[in-house]
């Protein structure tokens, strides 16, 4: 159980701490130092190299979450908050999964073509999708860590 609560937690850490400093720290730096064609390039490799990493906490995190919840007897027996951080996950995964098949594939599209303008659109949804998953991210650790104090 510790094995499997260890690798949970390090997912989770992985992909909000991952999409928290994209979004707060290098987006912003790319902002102020890149024109727009270098900062698509990059961002395009950014999420070469950071995508793989979500793929690997998005079956991670469910599956230890699974094991975490046998001693339970499964997600009957389980708390709310479990319920919540479940449902906030799932809703997370949801749309990593169109960042990812949408406009992530759009960008590298229209990067390949050399449309600048329809990447930056494309780079704006996933600007616009990420933030949204940091909030969420944000909440459901929050559930996860005092829910069981403040939830039934």
């Amino acid at each position: 159980m510790g094995i499997s609560l260890a690798l949970h937690i390090l997912s989770i850490i992985l992909w909000v701490g991952g999409m928290f400093f994209a979004h707060m720290i290098l987006r912003p730096a790319a902002v102020s130092e890149l024109e727009p064609p270098l900062r698509l390039k990059l961002w395009r490799h950014v999420f070469n190299r950071f995508f793989p990493w979500v793929w690997v906490a998005i079956v991670v995190a469910p599956l230890t979450g699974i094991l975490l919840l046998a001693p339970l007897g499964g997600f009957s027996n389980a708390p709310l908050y479990v319920h919540i951080m479940t449902t906030i996950g799932s809703l997370m995964v949801v749309i990593f999964l169109y960042v990812y098949f949408a406009p992530f594939s759009g960008l590298k599209k229209y990067l390949d073509e050399q449309d600048i303008p329809a990447a930056a659109g494309q780079l704006n949804k996933i600007r616009a999708l990420v933030g949204t998953n940091i909030l969420l991210g944000i909440i459901t650790v929050l559930v996860a860590t005092v829910g069981k104090y403040y939830l039934i």
